[in-house]
């Protein structure tokens, strides 16, 4: 048992742990309930739920959560229109997240395969500076894809 002020009392009877907390005006919890005997604290209970709470926010604050963005291309995609999906590939690459670039065939296109590949080995060559591949590139069903992730994590204020 350990009180208020953070001293430990030694090992205590449950019966006289509870009165001690009541004659403090204060709450009995139990902080870690796995250990033996487990331990106890007299403490207001309402602050350390919320200092629990400010707690675990603080540290949710400082994951970075990385998210799978999709880039679509078929194999007849004109320059203009791959310029424009690299760019918006690289602003997600900047913000941290992954990018699944997918060559879709449709109909006949799938005869020509080599004509996606070379699209995305250009995707990756163009995305080469501030992205390197994660997956190499793959075919499954009707989409060539590969999936690149970020060289440089870019940390958020």
């Amino acid at each position: 048992m350990i009180d208020p002020n953070g001293v430990p009392l030694g090992v205590i009877s449950g019966e006289e742990a509870i009165k001690r907390a009541e004659k403090e005006e204060l709450d009995l919890v139990e902080i870690a309930p796995n250990a033996k005997p487990p331990v106890c604290k007299i403490i207001n209970f309402g602050k350390f739920v919320y200092e629990q709470q400010k707690r675990d926010k603080l540290q949710k604050k400082k994951q970075h959560v990385t998210i799978l963005k999709e880039i679509r291309l078929h194999p007849n995609t004109d320059t203009h229109d791959f310029n424009f999906k690299a760019r918006h590939a690289e602003n997600f690459i900047d913000d941290g997240n992954k990018v699944k670039v997918a060559v879709i065939f449709k109909g006949r296109e799938l005869a020509y395969k080599e004509h996606g590949e070379e699209l995305l080995k250009k995707f990756i060559e163009r995305l080469s500076e501030v992205a390197k591949i994660e997956h190499d590139i793959k075919f499954e069903g009707r989409t060539m894809y590969v999936i690149l992730t970020p060289t440089k994590i870019k940390k958020k204020k």
